[in-house]
């Protein structure tokens, strides 16, 4: 027993899948016993941490009134739509990046000057120039999603071998031919996984999304709840998005594994 729990520590070495999923749903178990043990012995005010079985009380109300279901779908057809508006745009644009110094040069100054602008602070000029409908919400998103991503794409493409370029280019592809099927073959587990981390990303705006002229929403829930002081709406309306944007994240993980089989071996 002692020799195989060494193991668990080694460098990068497969454990059991027991010992993995057992240590995480053992890291939530640790926390929730936490967090009854101080709710239920009044270390910490009701008003700032509710129960966990008062968020659970809500979560039935909520899931029985349909209030729950309305706002997660609306939610999810926002952060879908808003991230793939910005995927659309930053894969080409990162891979003419990522192979071409003209483009990089081209996009690259700009990109870095506004990834570093907060995307909340765009909330009031996206109002004043979309509106308050659904438009608006897309904007925020793409712009708390698009100039990371488009950064992170292009470093992909860089890290395909130079020599497997002039490998293809000796072998008579031309430029767009090694661009299409040499390039972006090799450099699409790393963007695959770019997808996914910024997929997050996009969870994390979508309180920022819904701030302001939203009548519906997972985020529109947590601000209303905010001027109410319904501690329990909050926290519930929290926990939904991470499990939304945890779901989200594993169906990414699982469709890596089948589509790059191979890359999944050299990790």
């Amino acid at each position: 027993m002692k020799k195989n729990s060494s193991h668990l520590l080694e460098l990068r070495r497969p454990i059991p899948p027991a010992w993995y999923w057992g240590a995480g749903l053992g890291f939530i178990g640790i926390f929730l016993l936490a967090w009854f043990l101080l709710t239920s012995l009044g270390v910490v005010p009701r008003i700032f941490l509710p129960s966990p079985l008062a968020v659970w009380n809500e979560l039935l109300r909520q899931a029985q009134s349909g209030i729950l279901w309305q706002d997660a779908s609306v939610s999810l057809y926002r952060i879908f739509i808003g991230w793939l508006i910005s995927t659309l745009l930053a894969v080409p644009i990162g891979i003419l990046m990522g192979n071409f110094h003209f483009f990089e040069g081209l996009f690259e100054p700009f990109i870095d000057l506004v990834r570093y602008m907060p995307a909340v602070a765009f909330v009031p000029l996206t109002i004043l120039w979309l509106g308050v409908g659904d438009t608006q919400k897309f904007a925020i998103l793409f712009i708390g999603t698009f100039f990371q991503e488009v950064l992170l794409i292009m470093d992909n493409v860089k890290t395909v071998p130079r020599e497997l370029i002039q490998v293809s280019s000796t072998f008579g592809l031309s430029k767009w031919e090694i661009l299409r099927d040499v390039i972006l073959r090799a450099a699409m587990p790393g963007i695959w996984d770019t997808f996914r981390i910024t997929l997050g990303w996009a969870w994390t705006y979508l309180v920022v999304a819904e701030l302001v002229a939203a009548s519906v929403g997972l985020g529109y829930r947590i601000m209303r709840a905010q001027r109410f002081l319904e501690t329990e709406t909050i926290i519930l309306g929290i926990l939904i998005i991470g499990a939304m944007g945890l779901l989200t994240d594993y169906l990414f993980k699982m469709t890596y594994k089948k589509l790059f089989r191979w890359a999944v071996q050299s990790r």
